[in-house]
C-alpha cells in the first residue's frame, strides 16, 4: 500500500475513519527524513491495515503548527482517533516495526479511561 499525502483538509477525515493512522512529518530539504522514506514506503507494503501517511510541513505549514511539530521527521501514531505515539527522529526498520506491534496490540477502552481519569484529575 502507497503512502498517502496528507493536507490539512482532509487530515481529520483520514484519522477518524481509519483505525491506526502513522503519519511521517517531513520536509524536501531535511536528510533524515529521505533517509526515513524508504523504511516508512517498505512498513506501508507490509501493513497494509494502517494507513501510511505523509505530510510535508513546507506545505502544510499550519498543520504542523497546529500539530506543535518542532523537529522532522516527527513521527505520530493515532488510533482510533487518539495520538498514542508522537517522536521527532527517524526509527530503524525494527523499531517502527516494534512501533507497530505496540500500537496494534493497545487496549483502547484502558487508553480511554487513562484519558478520562487525568482529565479528571487536572480539574
Amino acid at each position: 500500500m502507497a503512502t498517502k499525502a496528507l493536507t490539512q483538509q482532509d487530515f481529520d477525515e483520514v484519522v477518524t475513519s481509519n483505525d491506526i493512522v502513522l503519519v511521517d512529518f517531513w520536509a524536501d530539504w531535511c536528510g533524515p527524513c529521505k533517509q526515513f522514506a524508504p523504511t516508512f514506503e517498505a512498513s506501508s507494503d507490509k501493513h497494509p491495515d494502517v494507513v501510511h501517511a505523509k505530510v510535508d510541513t513546507e506545505a502544510e505549514q499550519a498543520l504542523a503548527a497546529h500539530w506543535d511539530i518542532r523537529s522532522i521527521p516527527t513521527i505520530m501514531a493515532i488510533r482510533e482517533g487518539i495520538v498514542v505515539y508522537s517522536q521527532p527522529g527517524a526509527l530503524q526498520p525494527a523499531m517502527l516495526e516494534d512501533l507497530l506491534t505496540q500500537v496494534k496490540n493497545l487496549d483502547m477502552d484502558d487508553v480511554r479511561k487513562q484519558i478520562s481519569e487525568a482529565r479528571a484529575e487536572q480539574g
